[in-house]
């Protein structure tokens, strides 16, 4: 399905949902806004799930004010691999991958080095709102780095590969992966130049891929097929993401979740307004597929695995 050079009319009757209409309809019409900050802090996010026995990757620290700074050292002496994130940011800015360090310097996923004092400023920044929702202050998480599977390891350039799964009313109802380039430092956010790969919800095999809003078929850093793709453990993603949706009380979400190479799948955040370029990776609309949920009564399927086999029955 193309979606360049068209009519909104067209968009329309392809079943594209629009941002306007995913806003009113979806965000603000199935999710209560009391439950926003507990999606847009990653930090309260991170209790939500340890507190609801869903997967997630291990806190190591979490810094509210400049003072705590002076300890960063402390916190991180333990640990050669984290990462560091704004609690309140988005699009992946922010985000510091750590691979080692000596306490004085750090190599980055990048491959670039960073003195310690140059971290402590980063942690600084993010603190005073450089990366937060609206400039506002900020808190920092610090959390152990997932080990990618090796079943993606030659997928994705330097960082980790990540699913984002649409639930609607507690259905797997859209999927794709996103896989880190050259192009995006290593971030899996398609707005830097990652790379976006429809997934099946069905069986969680590639679908269709696209790069800066173009179809492609290979990685564009390391040449392999995209559409050989398979995510391994998929009933799991689909689990995981289903179960953000009754831990959070919201009706609309996108769940990221990682495959860590020990662990299995972990969820990384939740996201109260994923962005609908996954249409673009699945060559497919979400619109069809949120009118079939809505048209299911409240108590159609009451049970997890049900709303899963149903999605899984319905929707590629």
């Amino acid at each position: 399905m193309k979606f360049r050079f068209t009519t909104p009319r067209k968009l329309r009757e392809s079943g594209i949902l629009g941002i306007n209409c995913r806003n009113s309809q979806y965000i603000m019409g199935f999710n209560h806004r009391k439950y926003f900050p507990l999606v847009d802090n990653k930090v309260l996010t991170k209790k939500y799930a340890v507190k609801h026995g869903v997967a997630t990757a291990e806190v190591i620290g979490v810094i509210k004010h400049h003072y705590q700074v002076a300890d960063l050292e402390k916190v991180v002496r333990k640990h050669q691999e984290f990462v560091i994130k704004p609690a309140t940011g988005s699009g992946g800015r922010g985000i510091t991958v750590v691979c080692e360090h000596d306490n004085e310097n750090f190599v980055l996923a990048s491959g670039e080095v960073i003195s310690l004092r140059q971290m402590k400023q980063h942690v600084f920044d993010t603190l005073s709102g450089l990366y937060s929702l609206g400039g506002q202050p900020d808190w920092v998480l610090i959390e152990e780095k997932i080990n990618f599977s090796d079943e993606l390891k030659d997928y994705s350039y330097r960082g980790v590969p990540d699913a984002r799964i649409i639930i609607f009313k507690g259905y797997p109802v859209m999927a794709m992966l996103r896989l880190a380039t050259k192009k995006s430092s290593g971030r899996a956010n398609l707005h830097q130049g990652a790379v976006g790969v429809g997934i099946s919800v069905r069986d969680g095999r590639a679908l269709a891929a696209v790069a800066d809003d173009k179809p492609v078929t290979h990685h564009p850093d390391n040449g392999r097929h995209l559409h050989d793709i398979k995510l391994p453990y998929w009933d799991e993603h689909l689990r995981i993401a289903v179960r953000c949706h009754e831990m959070l009380s919201l009706g609309y979400l996108g769940a990221d979740i990682a495959l860590d190479r020990d662990k299995g799948p972990l969820m990384l955040e939740v996201n109260v307004r994923p962005g609908l370029a996954i249409q673009i990776a699945n060559h497919t609309g979400l619109w069809p597929r949120l009118q079939l949920i809505e048209s299911l009564s409240d108590d159609a399927h009451p049970e997890i695995e049900d709303r899963i086999a149903f999605s899984k029955a319905n929707f590629d």
